[in-house]
């Protein structure tokens, strides 16, 4: 755990994403870097304001049960990660999401 969903424009470099948003998860020492699962969905199709300006927005779905100030670390050394890319005019955003430890189910083959 955690869930690291990199939603992006297209034009970007997916791999350098994913790289990054990992490492911001690490070094947030929350998890193990074993448990950190990292996926990328790029947009061919998005307008950010008036003009297509590319984008970068991270969900990291996390489970229930951290505080406030964890995930307000995670959230900005994720973006951290991002802003170390240098690219310009992009948008970054990171949103950190609770799953609920209840209605969570998980099932490794």
């Amino acid at each position: 755990m955690p869930h690291c969903i990199v939603e992006h424009s297209i034009t970007l470099d997916p791999q350098k994403l994913l790289a990054a948003v990992c490492k911001g998860a690490v070094e947030s020492a929350l998890f193990e870097t074993s448990d950190i699962k990292t996926r990328a969905i790029a947009y061919e199709h998005y307008q950010t304001n008036a003009s297509q300006r590319d984008f970068v927005h991270v969900v990291v779905k996390i489970l229930s049960g951290r505080t406030s100030a964890q995930q307000e670390l995670l959230s900005q050394l994720v973006l951290k990660q991002l802003v170390a890319l240098e690219y310009s005019s992009t948008s970054l955003t990171v949103e950190v999401v609770e799953m609920q430890r209840d209605s969570y189910a998980k099932q490794v083959n």
